[in-house]
């Protein structure tokens, strides 16, 4: 696994022993960005179940302005930061439960919600960032999920854009609309 382009283009970064943690693969991550491409320099970022923190390293990569890495595991922390590290980047990476950090974590240009895959917590995360509006004017949200799963509706201003199918793999593309 390594980062695909910008600043630490080719750094090769830490992945988990075991199954703990599920890597988005480099297809995907390669498909995630080329969706992204033109949303992701000067932004500020939140990696939501951040695992190995490769999707927000890939943006720090592209020029965002700043990455916010939440991950419940010490283990996906430790890695998280050992990959900063070895990509010359520093970022606030926080050992916390995704949806209390929602509570008080701020606004953000693009979210990336990638949460295990039967933890059945698209709809929670998503009801809350809409309750509480933390996406900004025009913003992303991304979720990976198993591509059977039924990805939830969110209210406006936020809507759910698109869906692309990777394999076994599904993308559910929401964003907010400006006021």
């Amino acid at each position: 696994m390594r980062v695909i382009t910008g600043s630490a283009r080719g750094r090769k970064l830490k992945t988990p022993e075991g199954m703990d943690i599920r890597p988005t693969t480099d297809n995907v991550k390669e498909s995630v960005f080329n969706i992204l491409q033109f949303d992701i320099e000067g932004r500020r970022v939140l990696d939501l179940f951040a695992g190995t923190g490769q999707l927000g390293i890939e943006c720090l990569s592209r020029g965002a302005k700043e990455a916010v890495f939440i991950d419940r595991s010490r283990d996906a922390v430790k890695i998280i930061r050992e990959n900063l590290k070895a990509c010359g980047f520093t970022a606030p990476v926080l050992q916390q439960d995704a949806l209390s950090y929602l509570d008080r974590c701020g606004q953000f240009d693009v979210i990336f919600v990638d949460p295990p895959y039967d933890a059945e917590l698209y709809a929670p995360v998503l009801e809350k960032i809409n309750s509480i509006d933390i996406l900004s004017d025009g913003g992303i949200i991304l979720c990976e999920a198993r591509r059977e799963k039924e990805l939830p509706d969110m209210r406006p201003p936020y809507f759910k854009r698109r869906e692309y199918c990777y394999g076994r793999v599904k993308l559910g593309l929401y964003s907010k609309e400006s006021h």
